[in-house]
């Protein structure tokens, strides 16, 4: 199975409450700071629009515009200007009586790979009075190709590999090849077929709308499997019910047609609770026609 790369995506957020250290309280609310609205974020880059846009922040507004200066620190970047990515301008201005403006990035969607993590660090040019001291001048811009959705593209053969079967199978195999379709009626769903076990088929939904939340979910209450195959006796209604986990999100990755999905098993009697099996991980990840021949040929 070819290599999955896997993006972790971080953000950070500060804010601070400054006191003296002097007995006496003083507040500093009319004290201005500039600075980046993240010391760090994810971009996608799409490729029809491949601007996106990085926030400057002030913590107060003055009645007339500001320009700073914004440069390009090398020694915190692996992204090539001008070949991944080029700032539209080198300065950016917040207009009078405003808080915030935007550095405009230009993405080189066509230079970018699925699997790159590519980032650069731009620093504010502005006098040290402004710097917020907890904060600083500085913030790392991470870009990540951001490929158009096609639901098209989760249709056809899969492996599915499971920590589930890992645990519970009783070949001792934790991967199966299983056929996929899209939904006739439901938007952005797919119907996989066999999935856990042989007869019994679910249902997997896809966030769509968002290229910084491509989120996998699943519908409640789904039978993955009958408990009799699985445990060798029954402890509910003898069905292992799915749904997708709230302990991790379940993430797809269009530009690689893969996905990594935290599902929770567990069992009912009738609608009533009887326990959890566990959370666990799975990817499936889609493959050719061919490939899948060669799978089945080897006894997958």
């Amino acid at each position: 199975m070819r290599k999955i790369i896997t993006y972790i995506l971080i953000a950070f957020a500060a804010g601070a409450a400054l006191t003296s250290c002097h007995e006496e309280y003083v507040t500093y609310s009319d004290a201005e700071y500039v600075m980046f609205a993240d010391t760090m974020a994810i971009y996608p880059v799409q490729s029809v629009d491949t601007t996106f846009r990085i926030p400057v922040v002030s913590t107060v507004a003055r009645d007339y515009d500001r320009t700073f200066g914004v440069e390009v620190v090398d020694k915190g970047s692996n992204a090539i200007e001008r070949k991944h990515y080029h700032l539209e301008s080198n300065t950016v201005t917040i207009k009078a009586g405003e808080l915030a403006a935007d550095v405009i990035v230009h993405g080189y969607y066509n230079n970018i790979e699925a699997e790159d993590s590519l980032g650069f660090e731009l620093r504010l040019v502005m006098n040290d009075r402004l710097e917020f001291p907890l904060y600083g001048k500085n913030t790392k811009a991470v870009m990540m190709k951001s490929c158009p959705f096609n639901i098209e593209d989760y249709e056809g053969w899969c492996i599915f590999t499971s920590m589930f079967l890992y645990q519970y199978s009783a070949t001792g195999s934790y991967q199966r090849l299983i056929k996929t379709e899209k939904h006739p009626t439901r938007e952005n769903t797919i119907i996989c077929y066999n999935w856990l076990a042989d007869g019994y088929d679910v249902l997997l939904e896809f966030n769509a709308d968002d290229p910084m939340k491509p989120f996998v979910t699943m519908p409640e209450d789904q039978i993955a499997s009958d408990e009799g195959m699985i445990f060798g006796q029954t402890h509910g209604d003898n069905h292992i019910l799915v749904t997708h986990s709230q302990m991790a999100e379940s993430v797809f990755y269009p530009c690689g047609r893969y996905l990594y999905l935290w599902a929770h098993f567990y069992v009912e009697n009738i609608g009533t609770a009887v326990g959890t099996v566990g959370h666990f991980y799975n990817i499936m990840e889609w493959i050719s026609d061919e490939e899948a021949e060669r799978l089945q040929k080897e006894g997958m």
